[in-house]
């Protein structure tokens, strides 16, 4: 066996408790990293794959960098870098964070956002992440100086991909087809039990339960294209309502200021929002919403903003 082989098939032992990802999943991505491959990983909002490129990062001990193309406003700036001047040396030119980053010797470097990235930034990559060319050109001029990308450089970049993110942007074909896929596993209700013990080693099963039933029948909503609900919660989401439940909050009041305010109140009692409440009444038990109106005034009303 080589020792990429061996490295590959023994590295299930290197990936940590809070990243969920099945062992052939975590396996493409470790082997990825050994390549200096191009990968992409897609799956919704909140379901780790940010944190699964920061983890066999520091798990496989390469060097680390972060670009979030999303934000990125100003492309060739921030992946190439900028002229400047100055009154004794005259004009220069200031190197990016992302020109050091690919000169780094097996470096990871993570695209953060890529669905979201300017235009600009999908042409600048092109040839950065092309196998046949692997460079960066500093300016458009054909006698332009270029930078190499680095030995045992690898790309791994995330992507948000559906119709319910609205502020996306269509890949590029030509941009799409640099990379391979990993999709991030949906998951299961032990799994996601597993993650809500890991932020609050406290919680009660019965709390647990109520959690994923409320995360599952909206994932279920979602995915049944009722049109009753246009978005689902993320695993964050979840994860965020079991920290406040862990420092005191009840779950009433967790999830009244974690999940609600993903869901619009536009049309009142027929709004996305009134629905998401009859959900979460279903699972919470009368114990915890004594005292406590799941329907308020605010979500049954339109308050004119005049």
């Amino acid at each position: 066996m080589s020792t990429i082989q061996e490295k590959i098939q023994t590295s299930p032992s290197l990936r940590p408790e809070n990243l969920i990802i099945s062992d052939v999943k975590w396996k493409y991505l470790v082997r990825s990293v050994l390549r200096g491959n191009n990968l992409m990983i897609t799956g919704p909002a909140g379901c780790g794959k940010t944190l699964a490129v920061s983890t066999v990062a520091k798990a496989m001990e390469r060097p680390f960098f972060y670009f979030n193309l999303g934000a990125t406003q100003d492309p060739r700036s921030s992946l190439i870098g900028n002229t400047h001047f100055n009154k004794d040396t005259g004009t220069y030119f200031a190197d990016s964070t992302f020109v050091r980053a690919i000169q780094t010797e097996g470096a990871v470097i993570l695209l953060d956002e890529l669905s979201r990235a300017h235009p600009e930034a999908s042409n600048i990559l092109m040839t950065v992440l092309d196998e046949t060319q692997r460079y960066l050109r500093v300016d458009e001029s054909p006698s332009s100086p270029v930078v190499e990308v680095a030995k045992g450089v690898s790309f791994l970049a995330t992507a948000n991909i559906g119709v319910e993110y609205t502020g996306t942007r269509e890949m590029d074909r030509a941009l799409k087809d640099r990379f391979m896929i990993l999709e991030m596993d949906v998951l299961t209700k032990e799994q996601q039990a597993l993650l809500i013990k890991q932020v609050c080693p406290t919680i009660s099963e019965s709390v647990i339960n109520i959690l994923t039933g409320i995360y599952n029948q909206i994932q279920n909503e979602v995915e049944s294209g009722a049109g009753k609900i246009s978005t689902g919660i993320s695993t964050r989401t979840i994860l965020a309502a079991s920290s406040l439940i862990c420092d005191g909050f009840s779950i009433k009041d967790s999830i009244e200021v974690c999940v609600f305010p993903y869901f619009s109140n536009d049309g009142g009692l027929d709004s996305e929002r009134t629905y998401v409440r009859q959900i979460v009444q279903k699972f919470i038990p009368d114990e915890h919403l004594k005292d406590d109106n799941m329907f308020n005034e605010k979500d049954a009303v339109i308050e004119s903003p005049f």
